[in-house]
Protein backbone atom coordinates (compact mmCIF):
# COMPACT_ATOMS: atom_id res chain seq x y z
CA UNK A 1 0.00 0.00 0.00
CA UNK A 2 1.45 3.61 -0.79
CA UNK A 3 1.15 6.32 1.62
CA UNK A 4 1.77 9.52 0.23
CA UNK A 5 2.92 12.61 2.37
CA UNK A 6 2.70 15.80 1.00
CA UNK A 7 3.84 19.23 3.31
CA UNK A 8 3.00 22.87 1.80
CA UNK A 9 3.09 25.19 4.24
CA UNK A 10 1.88 24.52 7.73
CA UNK A 11 0.39 21.86 6.53
CA UNK A 12 0.76 17.95 6.18
CA UNK A 13 -1.56 15.93 3.77
CA UNK A 14 -1.23 12.22 4.33
CA UNK A 15 -3.09 10.16 1.97
CA UNK A 16 -3.92 6.33 2.27
CA UNK A 17 -3.15 5.40 -1.08
CA UNK A 18 -4.65 1.91 -2.56
CA UNK A 19 -8.11 2.70 -3.50
CA UNK A 20 -7.98 -0.74 -5.55
CA UNK A 21 -8.61 -2.62 -2.20
CA UNK A 22 -10.32 0.58 -0.39
CA UNK A 23 -7.28 1.49 1.56
CA UNK A 24 -7.30 -1.88 3.88
CA UNK A 25 -4.16 -2.03 5.65
CA UNK A 26 -1.40 -4.23 6.16
CA UNK A 27 1.60 -4.13 8.96
CA UNK A 28 4.17 -2.89 6.07
CA UNK A 29 1.70 0.19 5.50
CA UNK A 30 1.32 1.23 9.13
CA UNK A 31 5.33 1.37 9.29
CA UNK A 32 4.77 3.73 6.51
CA UNK A 33 1.72 5.77 7.73
CA UNK A 34 4.36 6.23 11.27
CA UNK A 35 6.99 7.30 9.38
CA UNK A 36 4.95 9.99 7.49
CA UNK A 37 3.66 10.97 10.88
CA UNK A 38 7.20 11.38 12.04
CA UNK A 39 8.53 12.97 9.14
CA UNK A 40 5.11 15.63 9.32
CA UNK A 41 6.56 15.93 13.01
CA UNK A 42 10.04 16.40 12.59
CA UNK A 43 9.31 19.36 9.58
CA UNK A 44 7.11 21.09 12.86
CA UNK A 45 3.79 21.29 10.58
CA UNK A 46 0.94 23.07 11.80
CA UNK A 47 -1.88 20.93 11.85
CA UNK A 48 -2.55 17.02 9.38
CA UNK A 49 -4.56 16.14 7.29
CA UNK A 50 -5.39 12.18 6.67
CA UNK A 51 -7.83 10.77 4.26
CA UNK A 52 -8.17 7.99 1.80
CA UNK A 53 -7.92 8.01 -1.79
CA UNK A 54 -10.70 7.05 -3.83
CA UNK A 55 -14.15 5.95 -2.56
CA UNK A 56 -13.24 4.69 1.23
CA UNK A 57 -11.18 6.00 3.87
CA UNK A 58 -10.06 2.59 4.96
CA UNK A 59 -12.27 -0.93 5.00
CA UNK A 60 -9.71 -1.76 8.09
CA UNK A 61 -6.64 -4.77 7.58
CA UNK A 62 -5.89 -5.97 4.82
CA UNK A 63 -6.76 -9.34 5.42
CA UNK A 64 -6.15 -10.81 2.02
CA UNK A 65 -3.60 -13.13 2.60
CA UNK A 66 -4.21 -14.22 6.22
CA UNK A 67 -4.61 -17.40 7.61
CA UNK A 68 -6.40 -17.65 10.84
CA UNK A 69 -4.59 -20.90 11.55
CA UNK A 70 -1.16 -18.72 11.83
CA UNK A 71 -2.94 -15.36 12.16
CA UNK A 72 -1.86 -13.33 15.66
CA UNK A 73 -4.21 -11.05 15.53
CA UNK A 74 -3.21 -9.53 18.91
CA UNK A 75 0.11 -9.42 18.09
CA UNK A 76 -0.91 -7.45 15.14
CA UNK A 77 -3.32 -4.86 16.94
CA UNK A 78 -1.43 -4.51 20.12
CA UNK A 79 2.41 -4.12 17.94
CA UNK A 80 1.44 -2.61 14.73
CA UNK A 81 -1.71 -0.68 15.32
CA UNK A 82 -2.11 0.57 18.52
CA UNK A 83 1.28 2.26 18.45
CA UNK A 84 0.68 3.99 15.94
CA UNK A 85 -3.07 5.10 16.63
CA UNK A 86 -1.12 6.27 20.12
CA UNK A 87 1.45 8.43 17.65
CA UNK A 88 -1.48 10.20 16.13
CA UNK A 89 -3.15 10.79 19.40
CA UNK A 90 -0.04 12.29 20.98
CA UNK A 91 0.50 14.50 17.91
CA UNK A 92 2.27 17.60 18.80
CA UNK A 93 -0.57 20.05 16.51
CA UNK A 94 -4.04 19.70 15.11
CA UNK A 95 -5.20 16.39 13.03
CA UNK A 96 -7.98 15.61 10.78
CA UNK A 97 -9.50 13.29 9.44
CA UNK A 98 -11.59 12.93 6.77
CA UNK A 99 -14.47 9.92 6.82
CA UNK A 100 -15.17 8.88 3.14
CA UNK A 101 -16.84 5.75 2.24
CA UNK A 102 -16.31 2.27 4.44
CA UNK A 103 -14.33 3.18 7.56
CA UNK A 104 -14.25 -0.14 9.33
CA UNK A 105 -11.65 -2.00 11.90
CA UNK A 106 -8.52 -0.24 11.84
CA UNK A 107 -9.96 2.47 9.78
CA UNK A 108 -12.59 3.84 12.14
CA UNK A 109 -9.39 3.54 14.75
CA UNK A 110 -7.14 6.13 12.73
CA UNK A 111 -10.67 8.38 12.91
CA UNK A 112 -10.54 7.77 16.58
CA UNK A 113 -7.19 8.69 17.20
CA UNK A 114 -7.69 11.91 15.22
CA UNK A 115 -8.50 15.53 16.69
CA UNK A 116 -11.15 16.40 14.55
CA UNK A 117 -13.26 13.89 11.68
CA UNK A 118 -15.28 15.09 8.94
CA UNK A 119 -17.21 12.78 7.36
CA UNK A 120 -18.94 12.49 3.95
CA UNK A 121 -22.84 12.04 4.58
CA UNK A 122 -22.36 8.45 2.60
CA UNK A 123 -19.67 7.33 4.82
CA UNK A 124 -20.08 4.35 6.13
CA UNK A 125 -19.24 3.28 9.70
CA UNK A 126 -20.09 0.18 11.73
CA UNK A 127 -18.85 -3.49 12.79
CA UNK A 128 -19.57 -5.74 10.02
CA UNK A 129 -16.68 -8.00 11.95
CA UNK A 130 -19.08 -10.33 12.82
CA UNK A 131 -19.47 -12.29 10.08
CA UNK A 132 -15.61 -12.85 10.00
CA UNK A 133 -16.03 -14.30 13.72
CA UNK A 134 -13.99 -11.32 15.01
CA UNK A 135 -14.89 -8.39 16.46
CA UNK A 136 -14.52 -4.24 16.75
CA UNK A 137 -11.22 -3.03 17.88
CA UNK A 138 -8.95 -0.45 17.45
CA UNK A 139 -11.18 1.72 20.16
CA UNK A 140 -14.40 1.21 18.17
CA UNK A 141 -15.89 0.07 21.46
CA UNK A 142 -15.02 2.65 23.42
CA UNK A 143 -16.07 5.25 21.19
CA UNK A 144 -19.64 3.66 20.48
CA UNK A 145 -20.23 2.81 23.73
CA UNK A 146 -19.46 6.48 25.16
CA UNK A 147 -21.73 8.14 22.50
CA UNK A 148 -24.03 5.46 21.96
CA UNK A 149 -24.48 3.67 24.91
CA UNK A 150 -24.75 -0.25 25.86
CA UNK A 151 -27.59 -1.27 23.46
CA UNK A 152 -27.16 0.83 20.51
CA UNK A 153 -23.12 -0.38 20.90
CA UNK A 154 -24.45 -3.86 20.34
CA UNK A 155 -27.20 -3.80 18.15
CA UNK A 156 -24.65 -2.71 15.87
CA UNK A 157 -22.51 -5.26 16.53
CA UNK A 158 -24.77 -8.24 16.83
CA UNK A 159 -26.87 -6.98 13.28
CA UNK A 160 -23.21 -5.63 11.67
CA UNK A 161 -25.47 -2.29 10.38
CA UNK A 162 -23.27 0.34 9.01
CA UNK A 163 -24.41 3.99 9.85
CA UNK A 164 -24.31 6.56 7.31
CA UNK A 165 -21.75 9.80 7.96
CA UNK A 166 -25.36 11.79 8.86
CA UNK A 167 -26.31 9.20 11.22
CA UNK A 168 -22.81 8.92 12.65
CA UNK A 169 -22.57 13.03 13.31
CA UNK A 170 -25.83 13.05 14.82
CA UNK A 171 -24.99 10.35 17.16
CA UNK A 172 -21.84 12.86 18.15
CA UNK A 173 -19.27 10.30 16.83
CA UNK A 174 -17.55 12.74 14.49
CA UNK A 175 -17.27 16.39 14.59
CA UNK A 176 -19.40 17.73 11.54
CA UNK A 177 -20.75 16.26 8.05
CA UNK A 178 -20.50 17.53 4.87
CA UNK A 179 -21.77 16.21 1.22
CA UNK A 180 -19.43 13.62 -0.36
CA UNK A 181 -18.48 16.14 -3.32
CA UNK A 182 -17.70 19.44 -0.95
CA UNK A 183 -16.14 17.39 2.08
CA UNK A 184 -12.18 17.93 0.25
CA UNK A 185 -12.15 21.39 -0.30
CA UNK A 186 -14.41 21.93 3.31
CA UNK A 187 -11.77 20.32 4.88
CA UNK A 188 -8.27 21.42 3.42
CA UNK A 189 -9.66 25.30 3.93
CA UNK A 190 -10.03 24.27 7.76
CA UNK A 191 -6.64 22.52 8.00
CA UNK A 192 -4.83 25.52 6.25
CA UNK A 193 -6.94 27.81 8.84
CA UNK A 194 -6.05 26.30 11.93
CA UNK A 195 -2.34 25.48 10.90
CA UNK A 196 -1.16 28.96 10.96
CA UNK A 197 -3.39 29.87 14.46
CA UNK A 198 -1.76 29.41 18.17
CA UNK A 199 -0.63 26.43 17.94
CA UNK A 200 0.38 27.03 21.87
CA UNK A 201 -2.82 27.27 22.64
CA UNK A 202 -4.13 23.90 20.85
CA UNK A 203 -1.52 22.12 22.67
CA UNK A 204 -2.62 22.77 26.04
CA UNK A 205 -6.46 22.30 24.74
CA UNK A 206 -5.71 18.86 23.57
CA UNK A 207 -4.14 17.70 26.81
CA UNK A 208 -7.26 19.14 28.21
CA UNK A 209 -9.47 17.27 26.85
CA UNK A 210 -7.35 13.64 26.90
CA UNK A 211 -7.18 14.20 30.69
CA UNK A 212 -11.02 14.40 30.63
CA UNK A 213 -11.10 11.36 28.20
CA UNK A 214 -8.42 9.17 29.98
CA UNK A 215 -8.53 10.45 33.69
CA UNK A 216 -12.55 11.11 33.53
CA UNK A 217 -11.84 14.50 35.48
CA UNK A 218 -14.61 16.45 37.46
CA UNK A 219 -15.25 20.02 36.41
CA UNK A 220 -13.67 21.78 39.20
CA UNK A 221 -10.07 19.43 38.87
CA UNK A 222 -10.48 20.56 35.07
CA UNK A 223 -10.98 24.06 35.94
CA UNK A 224 -7.84 23.89 38.19
CA UNK A 225 -6.03 22.46 35.25
CA UNK A 226 -7.53 25.11 33.43
CA UNK A 227 -6.46 27.70 35.49
CA UNK A 228 -2.55 26.74 35.80
CA UNK A 229 -2.29 25.81 31.50
CA UNK A 230 -3.53 29.83 31.26
CA UNK A 231 -0.89 30.92 33.47
CA UNK A 232 1.75 28.92 31.76
CA UNK A 233 0.45 30.41 28.17
CA UNK A 234 0.85 33.88 29.35
CA UNK A 235 4.46 33.35 29.03
CA UNK A 236 4.50 32.16 24.90
CA UNK A 237 5.15 34.41 21.71
CA UNK A 238 1.91 33.21 20.74
CA UNK A 239 -0.30 34.71 23.55
CA UNK A 240 1.52 37.99 23.33
CA UNK A 241 1.23 38.31 20.12
CA UNK A 242 -2.55 37.58 20.09
CA UNK A 243 -3.55 40.39 22.92
CA UNK A 244 -0.93 43.00 21.23
CA UNK A 245 -3.28 42.22 17.64
CA UNK A 246 -6.14 42.88 19.96
CA UNK A 247 -5.00 45.62 21.36
CA UNK A 248 -3.98 47.25 18.19
CA UNK A 249 -7.43 45.89 15.64
CA UNK A 250 -5.35 43.49 13.88
CA UNK A 251 -5.23 39.84 12.90
CA UNK A 252 -2.82 38.07 14.78
CA UNK A 253 0.28 36.36 13.03
CA UNK A 254 1.36 33.23 15.02
CA UNK A 255 4.79 31.79 14.39
CA UNK A 256 4.82 28.90 17.31
CA UNK A 257 6.45 25.63 15.51
CA UNK A 258 6.79 27.50 12.26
Amino acid sequence: MSIDLTIEGAVAEIVLNAPGKLNSLDEAAFGDLSAAFSEAEAAKVGAVLLRGEGRAFSAGRDISNVDPATDDPTGYLAGVVTPVLRQIDSFPAPTFAMATGACLGVGLGLLIASDVVYAADTAKIGSPFANLGATLDSGGHALFFERLGAHRTLDLIYTGELMSGTEAVAAGLFSRVVPEAELLEFTRERVLRVSVGAIEAFRVSKALVHELRDERLGLWSSVDHENIAQGQLCATDDYREGFAAFQEKRKPVFRTAR
